[in-house]
Formats: structure tokens, sequence, C-alpha cells
């Protein structure tokens, strides 16, 4: 990768009204975690010079999140005030940059990409970087291939195999619409192309909205090399726009978690019927049984038994000790105890060292007993 620097815009500043609801998209939670900090968490080995989240709806809410959960990269929070189209987004993202206006080639890069891809790798965006960094591209483009690319932008490539456009579907030809390679809207922009070409969009359309992918044409059309690299797995861009598309992220980053714990030493029976949050921490040797959620806080020792059918929220399990087919809430579990089946651990309940909570008893905080 070139010495040229990095920056790094995400725009998340849409409302988000087809998942009809009063949280800001951004949000929504995966693996109990704000859906926009897999976003960033994916831009972490891109050696980023600066990172800009483009907020709007709900962005009071987003910042106060963003800024309790403190995500390990440094970010920038500029507010659109008035959403008027993923183009006038990047321009107010471009704000947050001193020389914005008379930046030159030389200014380096800029990622733009929104906040509704949480399965996106850092593999992918460093190759995408690097792709655009070793060519004179203005601009390189994520793009994917799908055997139904129905509902997406598809990418026109000229003779020579250059992007020449990107072609909404409802603006597109019968021709172009059996085009399989699709607008990701993950892109590599030259920076000092990016705003002279966002000032020439117009927003020609029934939204009356300036269109990022609308840049592509303009560069094209001045001369300049558009490029494209093709995602390795088209699941890693699939974006969130509503509830079903949640889950099928949910899923996806649940199965990469189980992974992830299976490496490190725990044994799971049926990882298909375990959901771990990303938040939990595990040790080695645990075992955990089907039906199982982990979330929260929790933290589980070495050698324990989780489940079968067991819910812990926000709870601290000692080493060896076993849990099965209970619930519990920010409670305690002393090492060697054994809880349940069927047992309720309520809010502040601590299990002591070798203690036992058997069938059908509630464990309760020590101010209610």
């Amino acid at each position: 990768m070139s010495q040229r620097p990095l920056a790094a815009i995400v725009l998340a500043a849409g409302e988000g009204t087809r998942m009809r609801s009063a949280r800001p998209k951004p949000l929504h939670l995966l693996c109990g975690r704000a859906m926009v900090l897999y976003v960033l968490d994916a831009l972490a080995d891109c050696r980023l010079d600066r990172a800009v989240l483009v907020v709007g709806h709900g962005a009071e809410r987003i910042t106060k999140r963003l800024q309790e959960d403190g995500p390990d990269l440094i970010v920038d929070f500029v507010e659109q005030p008035v959403q008027r189209g993923t183009g006038d987004a990047t321009s107010v993202g471009l704000t947050a940059f001193p020389d914005h206006l008379d930046a030159d080639l030389d200014g380096g890069d800029v990622l733009v990409m929104p906040g509704d891809t949480p399965l996106v790798r850092p593999a992918t965006l460093v190759e995408l970087v690097r792709a655009h960094q070793s060519s004179e591209a203005a601009c390189t483009i994520l793009t994917a291939r799908f055997s139904d690319p129905t509902g997406y932008g598809r990418v026109v490539r000229g003779p020579d195999g250059d992007v020449v456009r990107i072609v909404e579907e409802a603006d597109a030809t019968p021709a172009e619409r059996e085009i399989d390679e699709v607008n990701t809207a993950i892109y590599c922009f030259r920076r000092g192309l990016l705003a002279p070409a966002l000032r020439r969009l117009v927003p020609e359309n029934a939204l009356g909205e300036y269109y990022l992918t609308d840049v592509v044409e303009v560069l094209a059309e001045a001369g300049y090399r558009v490029d494209a690299l093709t995602a390795a797995d088209h699941l890693e861009v699939h974006g969130v726009n509503d509830r079903a598309q949640l889950a099928v992220a949910e899923a996806e980053l649940r199965r990469r978690t189980n992974r992830r714990w299976m490496q490190a030493g725990v044994t799971m029976l049926d990882p298909d019927r375990t959901y771990i949050d990303a938040t939990v921490e595990l040790s080695t040797d645990v075992t955990v049984f089907p039906g199982t959620v982990l979330a929260g806080r929790t933290v589980v020792g070495q050698r324990c038994e989780i489940g079968p059918d067991t819910r812990l929220v926000d709870c601290m399990v000692g080493s060896d000790a076993v849990v099965e087919h209970s619930v519990g809430r920010d409670a305690e579990v002393g090492p060697d105890a054994v809880v349940g089946p069927f047992a309720v651990l309520e809010a502040g309940a601590q299990v002591p060292a070798g203690g036992r909570i058997g069938p059908f008893e509630v464990g309760r905080s020590s101010d209610d007993a």
C-alpha cells in the first residue's frame, strides 16, 4: 500500500424507515452491539489518518452511544441536518477536513461506505484500498456478483473494462438488468477529485436527492479512470434495511462469533442453537449446550458447563460451575456452584462458591433476602 494519506467517511444519517422503529438504524443491535460499530471495526486495519461518521436522524443518541461504547477507532462526528441523499451526506462528511475545498490530487484517498454493512471484513477493505492506491484510478468501487441482482444498482463497464457508470434498477434498460455485477456502495476515491465531482451532481430523480453513485459517471465522463474490485464473498456486502435483513446479518455474525470461540477452546455441542453476544467473555474448556443464550457482559470461567436451554445476561460465572435449564440477569455464580435445573437468578443474586440453587428455586440479592 502506498504512503498516501487515507481517511474514511461512514454514512449513517438515514432514518431507516423500513426498520419501522424509533431506534436509529445504526443503533440496532447485532450480537449485542450497535450495527455501526461493526462497520467502524472493519476500518481498523486500514491505517486511517482520520475517520468521520455522518449522522442525522437520531444524531444525539448515536454519538452518545458510540462515546459510551468507545470503539477502538477515533471518530469525528458531522451532522447532516437534512437528509438529501448519499452525495450530499458525503459532501457534509468532507467538511470535517479543513482543506476539503482546495485538496489537490496528492491530498490522499478517502473510503466512503454506508453504516449499514456490518458484515464487511477488514481484509476486504484493506484489499480495496491496496487495489486503489496501486492504480491511477480516480475511484475504485467494491462490487459483488449475484445470480439474482434484483434490487441492486448495476455496474456498467465500457469496452476497455473500466466502469463508466452505475445505473439503478428502475432506470436500467433490459440489457443492463441482465448485468450480474452490482454496486455495494463502498468506494475509495482520490480525495482531491471527489469534492469537485460532488459539486457537479444534480438531483434529477423523483426524490430530489444527490446520489453518490452519480459521481462515478461524472468522473468517467471527465476522462478519469474508475476501477472495480469484486468482493470474494457477496454476503460481506449484505446491507441492512429491514428486520429480515437484520436477521440475516445476525445469523452470520453469530456464526463467526461461535467459530472464533470454538477455535479458542470452547466446546459447543450445537453451534446453530447457541447464541453468544459479541460482548461475552468465555474461558477455555467451557462447554455450551444447545439452546443457550449468553448476552450482555456475561463472563464465564474455565471448565464451566452452561445449558441446555439457559439464558444469562450480564452474569459472572466462576470456574467449574454448572448452570442448566435456568435464567439469570446481573447475577454472580461462584466457582463449583450448581444452578438449576429450572432456577431463576434475579438481579443482584449471588450463589456462593460450591453453593446450589435447585429446581424451581429463585436466587435473590441479599437486599431482598
